[in-house]
């Protein structure tokens, strides 16, 4: 069978030169696009390491989860760089406890919603309909945006989308004592 551009010696030759510059022009964007963001993105505090940064900026705050009615553990070592092939990010947990600790270079708007996304919380899978946040044990209007402040304590309480209301209410009569 003949391709189109191939049977003549000239269109073949015209052909696989159109081919061979498009290929390098296609090349040179990603190269050029790729580099461009790299360097925009050196500066991100979501994205970078910090473990060859001068940190200044510190916070420490708790952070409490409840996901269905019981409480979910936040793991230690969250981006803390103790894991193996990992370099220590802005936002990290050292222990078990909720306690997430934040550095970085200058003072930055965090919010509890970095954390959730650095951490690869699954947020999709909840009901932000059904969900909220407390900050200091008083209701958020700002779900996952509210701001972190030094020395506060988080109460992020969610229902995922999956979660079965219908078992927490018991139709039986109350027992008689």
């Amino acid at each position: 069978m003949k391709y189109p551009g191939t049977s003549d010696p000239y269109k073949r030759k015209k052909t696989i030169r159109f081919l061979i510059i498009s290929t390098i022009v296609g090349i040179g964007t990603v190269a050029v696009m790729s580099s461009f963001f790299t360097m925009i993105g050196q500066d991100d505090p979501l994205k970078v390491c910090i473990d060859d940064r001068e940190t200044p900026f510190k916070m420490k705050v708790t952070l409490e989860l409840i996901i269905d009615g019981l409480p979910a553990e936040i793991p230690a070592n969250i981006n803390s760089g103790f894991n193996e092939d990992e370099c220590q990010r802005a936002m990290y947990t050292l222990t078990d406890d909720g306690t997430i600790y934040v550095e970085w270079e200058e003072e930055y708007p965090w919010e509890i919603g970095h954390f959730l996304w650095m951490w690869d919380f699954p947020l999709r899978e909840m009901d932000q309909d059904k969900s909220t946040f407390y900050v200091n044990d008083k209701e958020s209007t700002k779900f996952i945006n509210t701001l972190l402040q030094d020395g506060y304590h988080y109460k992020g309480v969610f229902t995922s989308k999956d979660y079965d209301t219908s078992k927490d209410t018991d139709f039986l009569p109350e027992p008689e004592n």
